[in-house]
C-alpha cells in the first residue's frame, strides 16, 4: 500500500504524469511495478480496488435538519422569545 501511496503522490507533484492519458499513465505505473488496484483504476476508471486496498471506508452519517443547530431560536430552545439581557441599553429605563 505504502507504494501505491508514492505512487499516487509523484502522479500529484508531476504535471506531467498528472495530465498524461490514460494509456501513458498505465505505461507509467507499469513499468513501476504499480499495483493491479491502482492499474485497474487508471484503465478502467474503476477506483473499487483501489478504495479497498488504501482501506477506505465510506462514513454513514444521518443529517436530520430537525434537530438543534438552529440560528433563530432563543437560547431556551423558544422560537421568537428575547433574552431579557439582550434589551439595548438606550430603551432601559432608568
Amino acid at each position: 500500500m505504502s507504494d501505491t501511496i508514492d505512487l499516487l503522490e509523484s502522479i500529484g507533484k508531476n504535471a506531467a504524469l498528472r495530465h498524461a492519458s490514460a494509456e501513458e499513465l498505465a505505461e507509467v505505473l507499469s513499468e513501476a511495478n504499480a499495483s493491479e488496484a491502482l492499474l485497474a483504476a487508471v484503465k478502467q476508471g474503476d477506483s473499487s480496488l483501489l478504495s479497498a486496498e488504501l482501506g477506505h471506508h465510506p462514513l454513514r452519517v444521518n443529517h436530520d435538519a430537525h434537530t438543534g443547530g438552529h440560528e433563530d431560536e432563543s437560547p431556551d430552545g423558544e422560537p421568537g422569545e428575547e433574552d431579557p439581557g439582550d434589551v439595548p441599553a438606550d430603551s432601559q429605563l432608568g
